[in-house]
């Protein structure tokens, strides 16, 4: 079990945390939300407005008295820098209290990224950050790690990695790596989970409750919050999904996992294996197309061909998002969210891939129409994930 998760916050936190979810609020607006007397309310006001973690922002519609005081979290009280650690592209962001991005900055993950490299690049961004900001490293509150599992993230951990491009990725304590080169407090969770952290963040103020994210690139990674928070299960397990069995004498990805699996029909590497496959057996012009040999038919060269309109390149996305499509009917029915975020390089390959994935989902979803989930491509898209381990920092401060 997460530990974090049995802690029991303050009423200064619970006040904090209410006035970030909503924006702006009046003492009003608290005093109905929470059972505080209203002397004790006015004293947690003016203690955390002289603390700096509230502002005054204004007066609100009066009722028939003088206009109320209207509060919301300073965003200079702190800053908090996210961080996200995946195979293909990883990030790292600064934001302010109200999660506004100061600065985020992308980079494409291969086989020099080295713990050891990746470390010396994020301390060098990080650095930049604060010259361009003008701020001194006090200021910064933690960082928050969104990392491909499997994760041990009550220790810190990267486990096993599959599909890393570079070495040295296995058993790393990441966070206490982190904070011995940079300074900084370091939290981990898994980067399905903060990017659905960062996409509920984006909807707020339409109150989801329940909502489930996928993400399909070099794997397959899930994340599910329920009346508002992330569910963990005992072990962390984000990329089972994955292993989801579609087809029982089906292949195997890469040696690995289940026979049949959705992952051996659906990620980079799953394409990549049939597209050279054919090419070897003279099926795929690809590579003559595009002048690569077949060794380099990569899936950056897949992507190009699918939009320059190559049939044989939609026809092999195509397949992949029919298959898609069922996987993520199997996880709708047993899980039954209101919205469903879809993310990752095969989601934003193509318009179509996105399109035909929702309608094979809608078509197998039990009980459809008259239970009719909403599909999205979110609102932060590449930002989520560095998005969403801020707001982890965020929500993890004592108060």
């Amino acid at each position: 079990m997460d530990k974090r998760s049995t802690l029991i916050l303050s009423p200064k936190k619970l006040l904090y945390d209410r006035i970030a979810e909503q924006g702006t609020v009046s003492k009003l607006d608290l005093l109905e939300a929470f059972s505080l007397t209203k002397s004790t309310m006015t004293r947690l006001l003016e203690e955390m407005t002289g603390e700096g973690l509230l502002i005054e922002s204004g007066f609100g519609q009066s009722s028939g008295g003088r206009r109320p005081i209207l509060y919301q979290i300073n965003p200079s009280y702190g800053y908090i820098l996210g961080l996200e650690i995946s195979r293909v592209y990883s990030s790292i962001g600064l934001f302010d209290m109200q999660m506004n991005p100061k600065s985020i900055v992308h980079w494409r993950m291969d086989e020099a990224f080295t713990p050891e490299k990746f470390l010396e690049h994020i301390s060098s961004q990080i650095r930049g950050f604060l010259r361009d900001h003008q701020l001194v490293a006090s200021q910064i509150i933690g960082i928050g790690i969104g990392a491909v599992g499997p994760l041990d993230r009550d220790n810190g951990l990267i486990l096993r990695p599959l599909h890393f491009p570079a070495a040295g990725w296995n058993n790393l304590p990441i966070c206490k790596l982190v904070e011995e080169r940079t300074g900084f407090k370091a939290l981990l969770d898994n980067g399905a989970n903060t990017a659905l952290l960062g996409e509920r963040w984006s909807i707020r103020h339409a109150s989801i409750q329940h909502m489930l994210y996928v993400h399909a690139g070099a794997g397959l990674r899930y994340a599910m919050m329920s009346h508002g928070s992330i569910v963990h299960g005992t072990m962390d397990m984000e990329d089972a999904i994955g292993q989801m069995i579609i087809q029982t004498d089906g292949p195997r990805l890469d040696n690995e996992g289940n026979y049949g699996a959705l992952e051996a029909f659906v990620s980079v590497q799953a394409l990549e294996q049939r597209a050279r496959s054919e090419a070897e057996m003279g099926k795929d012009q690809i590579p003559k197309t595009y002048k690569v040999s077949v060794e380099k038919l990569t899936y950056d060269v897949l992507v190009q061909a699918f939009r320059d309109g190559d049939s044989h390149a939609r026809e092999l996305f195509t397949q992949a998002s029919i298959h898609f499509g069922i996987g993520l009917a199997n996880v709708i029915n047993l899980l039954h969210p209101e919205t469903i975020i879809l993310g990752g390089a095969l989601i934003h390959s193509h318009e179509s891939f996105f399109q035909t994935a929702v309608e094979v989902a809608q078509k197998n979803t039990y009980r459809y129409p008259e239970y009719q989930p909403q599909f999205s491509l979110g609102q932060l898209k590449e930002e989520a994930v560095v998005t969403g381990a801020a707001i982890m920092v965020r929500n993890h401060m004592a108060l």
